[in-house]
């Protein structure tokens, strides 16, 4: 049987699961995991947030992008944290996300396409920046599709959108942006990858100032008792908005908590 906690807010951060070795929250869009010198002028990070609800110094065992939302898992020791972090390298994580994408994207299908190394001018000063592309492998499974009476490009008369789950193998560094981009079916709201006409289309049109990506679910095995852990995030007012507005919660209703 999994174990699973229903969410509570706290000191400003949604707490999905504590126990005495891990914690999780459910971090919002346009957060820092942690503090970095390349954003010296933000005051708030998840792991400093997460350390002053929970009292006790946490540690970051994998990364969500800044505008990505969802779950994130800390460990509340270096050592449990040296063992999820094997955990994450060996893949015995599995991870779901929610996206919503330009175009009509097919039913199902992999992306098996190996993403460059693309390092931080600080965090990897001193990582080898030649190294080879790395193996990088999604899986993707759509769920809803719409089209808009609105000619957002001047290419097409309508504009087409699809709600898409996305399961990685690997984590590559932005690697569903990446992937997403490299079939065509950029995320919305994605200011590095995405299609500038389609985000400002979503937030003149819907008030969507983020981008449409959401960690919403991790499993894995307690790293203390061995037993399965599934963890959930659920979606905020802007992502809900979007559901709403293009009549899709029922197609995500297995996917909100």
């Amino acid at each position: 049987m999994s174990m699973e906690i229903q969410s509570s807010v706290a000191n400003d951060i949604d707490i999905i699961y504590e126990d005495e070795y891990l914690v999780a929250i459910n971090k919002e869009a346009g957060l820092l995991v942690h503090r970095s010198w390349l954003d010296k002028g933000e005051a708030r990070f998840a792991m400093q947030l997460t350390r002053d609800t929970v009292g006790c110094h946490v540690f970051p065992v994998h990364r969500l992008d800044r505008p990505t939302s969802g779950v994130l898992l800390f460990a509340k020791s270096s050592a449990v944290a040296r063992t999820l972090t094997e955990t994450f390298t060996a893949h015995e994580v599995s991870k779901q996300y929610l996206a919503v994408v330009r175009g009509f994207i097919p039913d199902k299908g992999t992306i098996d396409y190996a993403l460059s190394f693309q390092p931080d001018a600080i965090a990897d000063k001193f990582a080898d920046w030649d190294k080879p592309a790395q193996e990088a492998v999604t899986h993707w499974q759509c769920l809803a599709q719409i089209e808009l009476p609105v000619a957002v490009s001047k290419k097409h008369d309508t504009s087409r959108y699809s709600l898409v789950q996305l399961t990685p193998e690997t984590g590559r560094k932005h690697q569903l942006r990446r992937h997403m981009k490299h079939v065509f079916h950029p995320i919305i709201g994605d200011t590095s990858y995405g299609d500038i006409r389609h985000t400002r289309f979503f937030r003149t049109q819907y008030d969507c100032m983020r981008m449409l990506l959401h960690a919403q679910a991790l499993a894995l095995n307690h790293p203390i008792t061995g037993e399965p852990l599934l963890l959930k995030a659920g979606l905020d007012d802007q992502w809900m908005g979007i559901l709403e507005a293009f009549a899709w919660v029922e197609s995500a209703k297995a996917y909100l908590k």
